[in-house]
């Protein structure tokens, strides 16, 4: 899809999207909140967040998009070395990525170093905002266990509070809401379809606050015959708050309700425009969630 395109669909979306509490006019913003987007994929790079010219990436222009329109700046690199630096002047980290952040891929975009790694998890626990989408679930996974052995997952993703499994074929499929007061699940009511790549996933924090189940009955492949776990959550890690959607693979999703509206909930809670009851619920919302096939 085109810039000009984009923008004619996200304004499109605008005039219909309800904004979650938190968010006033990006006119009436004196000193913006700034956000720093990493899109660094190695292996299989998503071609959500792909550039193929010098422009941004589809992704990466949907959220400086729709961050601006509630007077947010986001800041979009696929430049590990930023973790390097200070991240002093970022409000929240927002992360689509995937696989070992800390090695190199084919495009040659700088990776992330241990220490910057160290410097992303220090500033999150200190306090700031942390969100994530898709395949970033997929970033430094559990490795396979050794007879006797219990792996042990990697701190980013039990700061995160979940792990990839899989995915099946793309499908439409149930999102029901299980926490209907959190930010930006206004007028979605008790459920919702969409088409997408949806995600089996592992290794949940046992304190998530899921906000978004996945229902995984009349799903197609054998990943999903597994009753529903969490899809969307939200967890405090410190005194950072952290977000996470599994969806976030398709184009069009990214320009829709009720995506948009559900992002934007996450980004006006992480970066402490709104508080949210984010009890853990885990256990009540999806008790099996640890049963996989």
């Amino acid at each position: 899809m085109k810039r000009r395109d984009l923008l004619r669909a996200s304004a499109a979306t605008a005039a219909s999207l309800t904004f979650p509490v938190g968010w006033n006019s990006a006119a009436d913003i004196k000193k913006p909140k700034r956000v720093l987007f990493l899109t660094r994929n190695v292996g299989f790079y998503h071609s959500v967040v792909k550039r193929t010219t010098d422009t941004l990436s589809h992704a990466e222009l949907a959220l400086v998009d729709m961050a601006q329109r509630v007077g947010v700046q986001v800041e979009c690199t696929k430049d590990g070395r930023v973790f390097d630096d200070s991240l002093d002047e970022y409000d929240a980290i927002a992360f689509f990525t995937n696989n070992d952040l800390t090695t190199p891929n084919p495009e040659h975009e700088p990776p992330m170093s241990a220490a910057g790694k160290q410097r992303l998890m220090d500033a999150i626990a200190g306090g700031k905002g942390f969100i994530a989408f898709h395949s970033s679930c997929a970033c430094w996974r559990t490795p396979v266990a050794k007879d006797g052995e219990t792996p042990k997952v990697d701190p980013y993703l039990a700061m995160l509070g979940g792990e990839f499994i899989a995915h099946g074929a793309q499908q439409e499929a149930t999102m029901r809401v299980a926490s209907p007061m959190f930010p930006g699940m206004a007028n979605l009511g008790s459920e919702f379809k969409l088409v997408e790549e949806w995600y089996s996933m592992k290794n949940f924090a046992p304190d998530l606050h899921v906000i978004l189940v996945q229902e995984t009955v009349g799903m197609k492949g054998e990943v999903y015959q597994r009753p529903p776990y969490p899809s969307t959550w939200a967890r405090r890690h410190g005194r950072g708050r952290v977000f996470f959607t599994s969806m976030a693979h398709r184009e069009n999703v990214w320009i829709e309700q009720p995506f948009q509206q559900i992002v934007l909930g996450g980004l006006a809670w992480v970066l402490g425009n709104v508080d949210a009851d984010v009890t853990p619920n885990i256990a009540t919302v999806t008790p099996e969630y640890n049963d996989i096939p």
